[in-house]
């Protein structure tokens, strides 16, 4: 898409070109910026359009006002699964008239706290958080209350905590490892290992939870074997995938499933580092269905998050919560009403079969 160099109206020969585009006068065009009455609402829009196709600038008066920021605080955006989402929400936001603040974390940068304050301060409606801190069991959940009590609404999206009194919006952890587990089973697969991210983050507990359950109740494993043997800790990044599975490949497994398409990503690499072929001698399956993994070689099998959803989700509540906040923050905010329901919405992820996982070495798949 071009960007246009964007003008103020202001030569009578910029006033031919607009009455041109518009089909119209000069004359009216002239009532139309000087927002003069005795102009059609379809004549004056049409000469509205007119200016933003020939890319001049509305007149102060006549610009659309925005019905408030709304704060979207996200981790890095290397994983492709960050700026997907904040995509989404950010295209839900404009449509109901307000403007995404998009705010980043990285490594040295600023802090969710830092950049909390910062929204604050510039009057946002409310705040979209993304696998924060409320994501973290060592966090003090105390930061939100606080937030609270400024009255700016918010909506936390990938984490729970109890201790936080907000709407929360959450893939099915639990369910996603059962159906990468339950996958791999069927193909014949004995010693499956997981490789996921640091233990204190709430995805992480859940997905522990939800892979002991169903190796446990599928292969008959004590839940002893499955914590020493076949889960192993490592960072959200191709990197720890990497180092994740060289560790699970050494103590035998002949399948990994990785907490995201990055990490799985780096798990093909190690068993190719090691001459082995995915799917031929290793299965690989990932989390997320980032944008393009479909078109990595080979194409990654992953459980997908059903970002559109949350999105979509996380957006229609946290209208609710400015709707409903007894103490409205900013422009755009309502003017009290019932206190919204307060407690976590789960979304059910969805296994994506692509070829990155074939049948166990030397095993036949199940029936």
């Amino acid at each position: 898409m071009g960007q246009v160099q964007s003008n103020a109206v202001t030569a009578p020969a910029r006033l031919a070109d607009i009455a041109a585009q518009a089909g119209v006068s000069e004359a009216t065009v002239s009532r139309v910026l000087n927002g003069k009455p005795g102009v059609a609402a379809t004549t004056r829009q049409a000469v509205l359009a007119a200016l933003d196709v020939l890319g001049y600038e509305r007149p102060v008066r006549l610009r659309r006002r925005s019905a408030g920021l709304v704060g979207l605080i996200t981790p890095e955006l290397e994983n492709p699964i960050f700026p997907a989402l904040a995509q989404v929400i950010g295209q839900a936001l404009t449509r109901q008239g307000y403007t995404p603040v998009l705010a980043t974390q990285s490594p040295g940068g600023s802090t969710e706290d830092e950049l909390t304050e910062m929204l604050v301060d510039r009057g946002v409606s409310g705040i979209i958080f993304v696998s924060g801190l409320h994501a973290d069991t060592t966090a003090d959940m105390e930061r939100y209350e606080q937030l609270r009590a400024q009255g700016v609404p918010f909506v936390l999206v990938d984490g729970y905590s109890p201790k936080v009194r907000a709407p929360f919006i959450s893939p099915d952890d639990r369910a996603a490892m059962k159906l990468a587990v339950t996958h791999l089973v069927s193909l014949g697969h004995t010693r499956i290992g997981l490789a996921l991210g640091p233990r204190r983050f709430v995805p992480v507990l859940r997905k522990i939870e939800g892979f002991t359950a169903v190796v446990r109740d599928q292969l008959g494993l004590p839940d002893e074997v499955i914590a020493t043997e076949l889960i192993q800790h490592s960072l959200y990044t191709l990197e720890g995938g990497q180092a994740a599975a060289s560790a699970l490949l050494d103590r035998g497994c002949t399948a990994v499933v990785c907490a995201s398409d990055m990490m799985a990503l780096g798990a093909i690499r190690a068993a190719r580092q090691r001459g082995l072929e995915v799917p031929d001698d290793v299965s690989v399956v990932g989390f997320d269905d980032s944008p393009l993994i479909a078109f990595t070689d080979p194409p990654l099998t992953t459980v997908r998050k059903p970002v559109p959803a949350m999105g979509q989700a996380a957006v229609r509540t946290l209208l609710e919560e400015i709707q409903n906040s007894p103490s409205p923050a900013g422009p755009g905010a309502g003017t009290g009403g019932p206190t919204p329901t307060h407690g976590e919405f789960v979304f059910m992820p969805e296994l994506v079969v692509r070829g990155s996982t074939a049948s166990g070495p030397g095993a036949a798949p199940r029936s």
